[in-house]
């Protein structure tokens, strides 16, 4: 039996049922789907080996093994953090006097 399937405890016939009913499901659109999932593990595996890498690196950054960072032109002075003016709208402290009277006849244009 094949470990991954040993993992969940399934038999060649429980397989071959699942087999079954995911034709029925996805049908015409098996083999497409089987790609984008085979996209996806392929993705995960090179993840899962940069993750790695990166933890080498920082456990181990004078290894002859570890990535060598590139060399880039020199970083500027680190600045302490500026005072940023407040982003609220300023209100007049008097608004001014609205006209409320309702006139009989308003303005013909």
């Amino acid at each position: 039996m094949n470990p991954l399937f040993g993992m969940f405890g399934l038999g060649w016939g429980e397989i071959l049922v699942l087999g079954i009913i995911a034709v029925l499901l996805f049908g015409r659109r098996l083999p497409e789907m089987a790609k984008y999932i085979g996209k996806s593990v392929v993705e995960f595996k090179k993840g899962m080996h940069g993750l790695e890498t990166g933890f080498d690196d920082v456990a181990n950054p004078n290894a002859p093994g570890a990535a060598a960072t590139p060399t880039a032109a020199p970083a500027e002075a680190i600045r302490p953090p500026q005072r940023v003016a407040p982003a609220a709208p300023k209100f007049d402290d008097a608004p001014a006097p609205v006209n409320t009277q309702v006139t009989a006849n308003p303005p013909q244009p």
